[in-house]
């Protein structure tokens, strides 16, 4: 299948909203490779494919690969107007997406899809209390934004990042049963220990996290 490349995809060089915070020794931003926005299997398919897997392969994902699910799970598909790929609770933006794999943690910027450096550290144990979270390649941390929803109580902003999450966690199932990934959505975690672990600001609090990778 061809990629295509419809949106104005900006350059490596272009500025990020968290460019100006350093970037942790021998870690630099990745640029990603440019999102293949057509194809995969139809939807009644994937449908009919989605399903939780808790075993996996330790193997990698290609670059095409980590571009193509980041883009399905919170790309922005209107380029003009900024618009997600998940619905999103006011048209705001609540959920910061983190990426923890072997070579450390990265947060997905969708203006300018890429993975910006944030921990040069392999914490995979601590996205989870099951044994598969350190073993695959990839577990993604939905953590909400506090900052975008101080108008509401305590226990909303949680159940309204929530919801957002689950939206991303769905396009999650649906491209992995497309491609043939294994995955699993879970709050089998200590959401303080991964805080800790994610060194998150008083602004960010713990969702869900997300598990991706081969299947065993």
């Amino acid at each position: 299948m061809k990629k295509v490349n419809q949106a104005p995809w900006p350059s490596a060089s272009a500025a990020g909203p968290r460019d100006s915070v350093a970037a942790p020794a021998g870690m630099a931003v990745v640029k990603l490779p440019a999102p293949r926005t057509e194809g995969g299997k139809p939807l009644m398919e994937a449908l009919r494919l989605r399903r939780s897997i808790r075993e996996f392969s330790p193997q990698a994902l290609s670059a095409e690969i980590q571009s193509n699910l980041l883009w399905a799970a919170y790309g922005i598909n209107r380029y003009e107007i900024g618009g997600r790929t998940a619905p999103c609770w006011r048209n705001s933006i609540i959920i910061d997406l983190y990426v923890v794999m072997p070579n450390g943690v990265w947060l997905y910027d969708a203006e300018t899809h890429r993975l910006l450096p944030h921990l040069a550290a392999d914490i995979r144990t601590e996205t989870g209390l099951q044994d598969f979270v350190g073993k695959a390649p990839v577990n993604l941390v939905y953590v909400g934004r506090r900052e975008q929803m101080k108008d509401l109580p305590t226990w909303e902003r949680r159940l309204y990042a929530s919801v957002d999450a689950a939206f991303i966690g769905q396009n999650v199932y649906l491209f992995c049963a497309s491609e043939g990934l294994a995955t699993v959505f879970h709050q089998t975690l200590d959401h303080g220990r991964v805080g800790r672990a994610l060194q998150l600001s008083h602004e960010q609090f713990v969702v869900f996290a997300q598990t991706v990778g081969y299947p065993a």
